[in-house]
């Protein structure tokens, strides 16, 4: 009896620790996915194009005198919109004060004055001379009366430092002109021009350095830079728009600036920077 009892025992124990090993291993209720966290959606606005300016556009005074007279400042305000590597490369002159003490080698009457290049009419300045740009006119900008353009060789990718004011509306500088480039105008004299006329005035001998001249364009005592600066400050100009052989706007142009460009150290480069006069044949040679 005794022995039938203690199998009885052990038969509902094992059944006992069946069942308790089976709920155990019984899986777990899953519970529901839960769903990603929806956030709201904010509208970023889309970057300004590269030539927009994001505020006024830059301003330069160029302050001028001669011997112990002061004339005045000229005001130029620069339309980097438009042509941003030729602006950002004036700037580049200005803030390394590479302009002050330069002179206006170039005067004529009706046509323009130049400068921005020599130190004295027989020393041109290398110094702090950075290479050349690439040509802008094709920006829908006009040489106009009072409006600031870069001066260059024949070669159309050669503007450095020169630039030079033009005394009246000059089409015939305009793009294409006759070389199918023109010359670059990037700004306008909006103070001073009365500053301009006083250059335009000055006694001029002939220039036996700029070839192109039919007009006696060299001015016996050369009015003077003395000082140049942008109005609000320095920023840093940006590096990418100090190389001469950017790509063009467009793959042709690019073609023919990759064809006519060359490079030059600053000690190479032409001393003879002048647009010519109407109707008097090409610009000086290099």
């Amino acid at each position: 009896m005794r022995t039938v009892v203690a199998r009885g025992v052990a038969f509902f124990g094992l059944v006992g620790l069946a069942v308790a090993c089976g709920a155990q291993t019984r899986p777990a209720a899953t519970r529901p996915a839960t769903q990603p966290r929806v956030l709201p959606t904010t509208t970023v606005p889309s970057p300004r194009p590269a030539t927009e300016p994001s505020g006024p556009l830059p301003r330069v005074v160029l302050e001028i005198g001669r011997g112990d007279e002061d004339w005045g400042r000229i005001v130029v305000e620069l339309s980097v919109d438009k042509v941003p590597i030729t602006v950002e490369n004036f700037l580049q002159y200005v803030d390394d004060g590479f302009y002050d003490g330069t002179i206006f080698h170039r005067v004529i009457p009706g046509f323009l004055v130049q400068g921005g290049g020599y130190t004295s009419l027989t020393e041109v300045k290398k110094t702090g001379l950075r290479h050349p740009i690439r040509c802008e006119s094709r920006n829908g900008l006009k040489n106009l009366r009072g409006t600031l353009a870069m001066a260059r060789t024949r070669n159309p990718a050669s503007a450095t430092s020169q630039f030079f004011i033009n005394l009246e509306d000059n089409p015939n500088l305009d793009y294409p002109s006759r070389d199918g480039w023109g010359y670059c105008a990037f700004g306008t004299v909006v103070e001073g021009m009365e500053v301009v006329e006083r250059i335009r005035d000055v006694p001029t001998r002939t220039n036996a350095a700029v070839n192109v001249d039919r007009s006696p364009s060299q001015p016996v005592d050369p009015p003077v830079i003395r000082r140049a600066y942008r109005l609000g400050g320095s920023p840093s100009p940006r590096e990418a728009l100090l190389s001469p052989f950017e790509p063009g706007p467009d793959e042709q142009h690019r073609t023919e600036l990759e064809g006519r460009v060359r490079e030059a150290t600053p000690e190479e480069m032409p001393d003879a920077e002048s647009p010519p006069e109407p109707d008097a044949g090409e610009p000086a040679p290099e």
